[in-house]
């Protein structure tokens, strides 16, 4: 195959790549090698109902994801495969940003092509931690939720920003500690210092979403709060309940009156559903 010369036909042929075995190292090279690529923006651009991933795993509906107890090996493995499948979707979320949104400058394209590495770096070890249990990545059904909120993002950059690094990627700050836990308690102190990489990462991914949400509502004169908020109900966002990882947040980039909106929105949203599903009883 012959390797493109320019930047998006380069992102796009790893965006489309479904080879596990060779797509996450080949995104750690393309960004080491990006700014020698031209940036030629005539390169076809165009919806992408789906990018490249293997034909394992099967996807399902969020709610039909089998629920196994993690004491069990086969839950154990599972949780670690939800993890790793995460991460895979971001590598593709963050190439997808990358090759998008094509009138952000050089430095919006270096934070995202950087960010696909390092989710590229969290897919490989946590693939490693499933090989070291006797398991591997496609060996138990997932759900594609993170892929479907870049599809509804993906006629602008502003709301993509606003939705997935600061709502989808910062619910993963939330998530992490109490798996640790979990992971901890069983003894497992090898995935939990995985972990403890991804988190350092992640906390940087959000703050990367935190500063061009507001670089974007500055440039078009819009209150980033107010716009944030109008956003979440606009796209009717339901990660927002449970607790919050406060500390991983605010060093995400979020303020402390930001997380106390974000904590009463969910509380309101909840209520509006409970009484929604009262009246339809």
């Amino acid at each position: 195959m012959t390797e493109p010369v320019s930047l998006y036909p380069a992102i796009e042929l790893l965006l489309l790549a479904a080879d596990i075995d060779n797509k996450p190292q080949a995104v750690q090279e393309l960004y080491a090698r990006w700014q020698s690529l031209p940036r030629d923006a005539s390169a076809p651009l165009y919806p992408l109902p789906a990018p490249g991933r293997p034909l394992r795993p099967t996807l399902v509906p969020p709610d039909t994801v089998p629920r196994r107890g993690v004491g069990t090996p086969e839950g154990h493995a599972a949780l670690i495969h939800a993890i790793a499948h995460i991460e895979f979707n971001a590598i593709n979320l963050a190439l997808d940003a990358a090759w998008r949104f094509r009138d952000m400058p050089d430095v919006f394209v270096d934070d995202w092509l950087r960010i696909a590495a390092e989710e590229a770096e969290h897919f490989l070890l946590l693939r490693r931690r499933l090989q070291a249990l006797g398991y591997d990545y496609g060996d138990f059904p997932a759900h594609n939720t993170l892929w479907e909120m870049a599809q509804k993002t993906d006629h602008d950059v502003l709301v993509r920003m606003a939705l997935v690094p600061r709502v989808m990627e910062a619910r993963g700050l939330d998530a992490t500690p109490p798996i640790q836990h979990k992971l901890r308690s069983m003894g497992d102190l090898a995935t939990v210092a995985v972990l403890d990489t991804v988190l350092r990462d992640e906390i940087g991914h959000v703050r990367v979403g935190n500063y061009w949400f507001s670089v974007l509502c500055d440039a078009r004169g819009l209150d980033p709060l107010a716009t944030f908020r109008q956003l979440l109900r606009d796209y009717h966002v339901s990660e927002l309940r449970g607790a919050y990882n406060l500390e991983a947040r605010l060093d995400a980039g979020f303020s402390e009156f930001e997380l106390t909106m974000l904590q009463d929105f969910a509380v309101i949203r909840e209520a509006g559903e409970k009484t929604s599903n009262a009246s339809a009883v």
